[in-house]
């Protein structure tokens, strides 16, 4: 593991920092914490370019410090910001250190390290909403963009009996790999690839990445549906939807539904 960088952002209207954040996940950065008052996001040290962050900010017309935090302090860190997240009376979030829960239908227990999709963000708490609106038994799942794996270890909850959670940050496959043994999952085979191409189908596909990946790879996701199979977007800012459902819709499939939280967006399709 290397070291990372914490960028920090004064930043005070939330619709702002949700955009930065978008753009910051564009570029690479992988973990974000927001106050009343600034936006911290983090980055592995080698992947940092002060040119990419300042054409970014600039956009914004903010400004931004940067502190380079030791790979050995990381986990304190990070587990010292981390708090339980429960997604309505359907899933709990928690590290290990926490009280279980006594009121949710299901229990994840991940470790806080620094990877994309602990539950805290509106897109991954959107994904679970409409994840418990799909029936997952016996079904083949596709997790595109695993981050943290908590989407995959839902999935097999839920009943999948086979997942393929991928990713391409090295970070983020150990992290995730970590999480499923810590559940006992036993459907979900993780793998580390940069570009997808299917040479299997889903009965589901979830995709919680960005608007661009996900129109990059609309053919293939399509691809990787049967008949009737359903597909779970998000990564995307409220301002994306018309274009994401236009060009979903060209591929045949059928909008279902879009939920909004804080600026962003999930969306359900299904593969006429």
């Amino acid at each position: 593991m290397s070291n990372y960088c914490e960028i920090i952002i004064p930043v005070q209207d939330q619709t702002l920092g949700e955009v930065i954040i978008a753009g910051l996940a564009e570029i690479g950065y992988e973990g974000f914490e927001e106050t009343d008052t600034t936006l911290k996001a983090y980055i592995a040290e080698a992947a940092f370019s002060t040119n990419e962050l300042n054409i970014l900010l600039d956009t914004f017309n903010v400004t931004y410090s940067k502190s380079i935090i030791q790979k050995q302090n990381w986990n304190q860190l990070w587990e010292s910001n981390f708090e339980p997240v429960q997604v309505e009376d359907f899933v709990g979030i928690s590290a290990f250190f926490h009280e279980p829960f006594n009121n949710v239908a299901h229990e994840i227990v991940i470790t806080p390290k620094m990877s994309f999709g602990t539950g805290h963000h509106a897109t991954t708490y959107m994904m679970m909403q409409l994840m418990r609106e799909l029936d997952f038994r016996r079904k083949s799942v596709f997790d595109f963009g695993t981050g943290t794996g908590i989407l995959a270890i839902l999935a097999e909850r839920l009943g999948a009996y086979k997942i393929l959670a991928v990713d391409n940050d090295d970070w983020c496959i150990e992290n995730a790999s970590e999480n499923i043994l810590i559940n006992k999952c036993n459907n979900i085979d993780i793998q580390k690839i940069s570009i997808i191409k299917l040479d299997q189908q889903f009965g589901i596909i979830l995709a919680n990445i960005n608007r661009n990946i996900i129109l990059d790879n609309i053919g293939e996701l399509h691809a990787g549906l049967p008949p009737h199979g359903q597909l779970l977007l998000s990564g995307l800012l409220k301002e994306d939807e018309a274009e994401i459902k236009d060009t979903c819709i060209d591929f045949g499939l059928e909008h279902k539904k879009t939920l909004e939280r804080s600026g962003w967006i999930a969306i359900w399709f299904v593969k006429n």
